[in-house]
């Protein structure tokens, strides 16, 4: 059992090893990783305490620092440094990252937000730096699963500005940024992760 006054979600349980296999090799020689959006915090024990070579950065609205606060002081790993309150339609860390990394969030975001995470990401990462975004995605236009299309029928009656992206639409946001798609790894219940890589 977990704590009450500790956020939790079972879907970052459930998806935390798929998403660790992924990363681990592409971040084998990174040293900073930015996460954006990391919600409870679950995701950003359980990889730092897998991956100990990477200094791993949370960071999420203001609101979300207490529930990521708590999971960081429970796990004590000192390649957890405080949460960052970041916006990304604000101002961005004056830092440099190695790589970045962000599960579940494009959905939940607006459209103009979406396109300021690529922009800032776009700033802070270093040449040849990875991003890996995961979640669900629509390829052509189109649902990938009937479960998908429901979600964002779902997304879209709680907040038209929510929903699916579809990833040729951020491939070309990517490009805007100096982000170039370089991989797509399908994952379990019909969803992915995309990877982008900063052009030098």
């Amino acid at each position: 059992m977990y704590p009450s006054d500790k956020p939790y979600s079972q879907a970052c349980e459930e998806n935390k090893r798929p998403i660790l296999g992924v990363i681990a090799p592409l971040f084998r020689d990174a040293h900073r990783v930015l996460e954006i959006g990391s919600g409870t915090g679950q995701h950003a024990v359980f990889f730092a305490a897998s991956l100990p070579h990477l200094t791993w950065q949370t960071s999420d609205l203001a609101s979300n620092l207490p529930g990521i606060r708590s999971w960081l002081a429970e796990a004590g790993l000192p390649n957890l440094p405080p949460p960052l309150a970041l916006d990304v339609t604000g101002i961005w860390p004056d830092a440099r990252y190695d790589a970045a990394f962000s599960a579940n969030t494009a959905h939940i975001m607006s459209e103009a937000e979406v396109g300021a995470m690529f922009r800032g990401i776009g700033r802070v990462l270093v040449a040849r730096g990875h991003f890996a975004l995961y979640g669900p995605f629509n390829i052509g236009g189109r649902p990938t699963s009937e479960s998908n299309e429901r979600f964002d029928t779902a997304l879209r009656m709680r907040n038209p500005e929510m929903g699916l992206r579809d990833r040729d639409a951020l491939v070309r946001l990517g490009s805007k940024s100096g982000l170039a798609l370089i991989a797509d790894h399908p994952m379990p219940v019909n969803n992915r992760t995309l990877v982008w890589q900063r052009t030098p």
